[in-house]
């Protein structure tokens, strides 16, 4: 019974550590993760996520990275410029292990590695740079510390995937300076912008005056057109009346005893015009010859006489006082 007895303890002894044994080797690596193995102190190999299984004893996990993107705060620090100005920059640096084994045995610490190398270089780099060229050039200094930073990380299993700016804070005085000048670049700009306006204010009154002026000149040039245009059709229309006057006058002259009517019509005109210079004042303008007027007065008495079918009668001189 007691050889039994031992034999069962055995056993379960034996189970005991079997489950232990089968325990200890199962490993079951989470996702974006990598174990490095131990096999007597040496580097065997690298779990990759999912069951795996070691040698309990003999092996063990001597390493855990950790293989997802990690963000970095670097600590601020004081850089001096090109033109020997001190900024206070600080900055973010993302970097990923990408071989879990020089990452394990490359360096003590790559975290710290590569954190104070990034500092070294973001130095050097604003170093190269005047005050406003690291204002301007943020991009371009950020890419610089992450060429130099990733080429010496690569030795420690670390890629560095980018490094960014937080800020950048000169002394309180360069502030102080920057601010004045930025309030006098604006009231620069203002003052350019309300003169740049003035100015087209004055051209543009400039070419609405010039336009009414034009427009007033081509008015006043069509109305001394339209008006010559009427005077010339108005003279025109006066001489051709005055030709179809001549001419009708013309062709009654030419008729038989077109001339005796003319001569009648002279004289008549002649006796209305003496006898109105008579009655209008007590001057009494004669012509030089007497005689002359006498004939045509006879003439045009008989001319009278014969129209109406009478014998012509001698005229009578009018007595001049």
């Amino acid at each position: 019974m007691e050889a039994i007895g031992g034999f069962a303890v055995f056993i379960m002894v034996l189970a005991v550590f079997a489950v232990i044994f089968i325990a200890k080797s199962v490993r079951v690596v989470p996702q974006q993760e990598a174990w490095v193995v131990e096999r007597f102190g040496k580097f065997h190999t690298v779990l990759q996520p999912g069951l795996n299984f070691i040698i309990p004893i003999i092996d063990r996990v001597a390493y855990r990275q950790t293989l997802k993107e990690i963000p970095m705060d670097t600590s601020s620090q004081i850089c001096i410029t090109k033109d020997n100005t001190q900024l206070q920059v600080d900055g973010v640096l993302y970097f990923q292990v990408t071989n879990p084994e020089l990452a394990s045995y490359g360096t003590s610490d790559f975290v710290m590695a590569i954190t104070q190398l990034a500092q070294t270089s973001l130095r050097s780099v604003i170093g190269t740079m005047s005050l406003d060229k690291t204002f301007e050039e943020r991009e371009e200094i950020n890419a610089r510390v992450v060429q130099a930073v990733d080429e010496a990380a690569q030795t420690w299993g670390v890629k560095v995937l980018r490094y960014e700016i937080k800020d950048l804070t000169p002394p309180k005085e360069i502030l102080r300076a920057m601010q004045l000048q930025i309030t006098a670049e604006r009231e620069k700009r203002a003052v350019i912008a309300t003169s740049e306006g003035q100015k087209q204010k004055e051209i543009n009154i400039a070419e609405g005056e010039r336009a009414a002026m034009i427009a007033q000149s081509e008015g006043e040039k069509q109305a001394a057109i339209n008006k010559a245009e009427g005077e010339a059709r108005a003279i025109e229309a006066v001489a051709k009346a005055q030709a179809e006057a001549i001419r009708a006058v013309a062709q009654a002259i030419s008729q038989p005893q077109g001339m005796q009517a003319v001569n009648l019509q002279v004289a008549e005109k002649y006796v209305e015009a003496f006898g109105k210079i008579a009655k209008e004042g007590n001057t009494l303008l004669l012509p030089a010859n007497l005689a002359d007027m006498g004939s045509m007065v006879a003439s045009a008495m008989t001319i009278i006489r014969e129209q109406n079918g009478k014998p012509a009668a001698a005229p009578a001189i009018p007595k001049v006082e």
